[in-house]
């Protein structure tokens, strides 16, 4: 199921998505909620309930005269309020690249335990245009990634029973001003102001039942499940990047284990992958520089068009420009 949250008439409106028409909760069923944050309050009874909508839309007993096409509606990301936003580190392909084009050894530790961060809950975008500021467009990347939906509470999760704590996967875009963030952590501390200002979702969560026939064993020597899902990212048309959620080395079910000891998941949390293996131009840039040192490096420039498309996870398309301002931090 497919289920995607849709500006009405300034509201948060849920709705599941079915060959490209969109249902309001309420019309699937009355006692369902308007809304993901009600929705993921009874996240189990609501599901079985949409499930049965969709099954009647599937059989023809709810009518498409009560939907809308996607393309009437105005896509917000589709938790528009998570509880919490961490992302992780889940790739080594990336990491080794990043760290052999700044001429270091991959970090042993890397290998040994997951790690991730906090990034900005209250920025979390959806599809469409972003704003930002003239700073941001020092060295603007994008990242491409994954992320999951925590759906139900849970503490000291292992990473055998953490499949059943996600509701579900999108498409996630990490934001990143690298200037920024370069300078802040050349003092040890963040990723902050180079990350806080926007983390694209979206365009819809996709619940797990619908991604059964993609799962594939994790590496050697995890736990959990990957998904075999190509990913790539296009900038104005072109493609940039290119790799596969299959790749992830530490898995979604591991992060949770960390993620989750000693500490409370709550439903609406979000928990982003990290970037896959070519999945930003600090890494492609750095690749370049190291095999051609007359490599231009490309970054993203205001008007410029992104759109990450992954494998039954739909495509996410947005849009960038610059606030009208000379303010600077920097």
């Amino acid at each position: 199921m497919k289920l995607i949250s849709y500006n009405n008439e300034g509201q948060d409106q849920l709705a599941v998505l079915v060959a490209d028409r969109v249902y309001d909760m309420e019309t699937l069923h009355p006692d369902l909620p308007g809304n993901m944050s009600m929705f993921l309050a009874y996240w189990d009874e609501n599901l079985q309930l949409a499930k049965g909508g969709v099954a009647l839309i599937q059989e023809g007993k709810i009518s498409a005269s009560k939907s809308k096409p996607l393309d009437a509606v105005e896509l917000l990301a589709p938790v528009p309020f998570p509880t919490s936003c961490r992302d992780g580190y889940a790739f080594r392909q990336h990491v080794a690249a990043a760290r052999r084009n700044r001429g270091v050894e991959m970090i042993a530790q890397f290998d040994q335990y997951p790690i991730f961060y906090f990034t900005n809950h209250h920025s979390i975008t959806g599809p469409g245009t972003l704003t930002l500021m003239p700073d941001h467009f020092h060295n603007l990347d994008f990242e491409l990634e994954v992320a999951i939906l925590i759906s139900k509470t849970g503490r000291n999760i292992r990473a055998e029973d953490a499949q059943e704590y996600i509701g579900g996967l999108m498409i996630m875009n990490d934001w990143s001003a690298r200037r920024l963030q370069m300078e802040e952590m050349l003092l040890n501390l963040g990723p902050a102001k180079g990350k806080d200002f926007a983390t694209s979702i979206g365009p819809w969560l996709v619940t797990l039942d619908e991604l059964q026939a993609f799962e594939v064993a994790p590496k050697e020597g995890h736990r959990g499940v990957n998904w075999n899902l190509a990913m790539t990212c296009k900038v104005n048309g072109v493609e940039v990047s290119r790799g596969s959620l299959a790749d992830m080395d530490w898995t979604f079910a591991e992060i949770i284990e960390r993620a989750s000891y000693g500490v409370t998941l709550y439903p609406g949390d979000v928990i982003g992958s990290g970037t896959v293996g070519t999945g930003c131009f600090l890494e492609l840039n750095g690749t370049g520089k190291l095999n051609n040192p007359d490599y231009e490096a490309q970054w993203l420039q205001p008007g410029d068009e992104v759109e990450m498309e992954i494998e039954q996870l739909g495509v996410l398309q947005n849009t960038i420009e610059q606030e009208d301002t000379e303010w600077s931090i920097l």
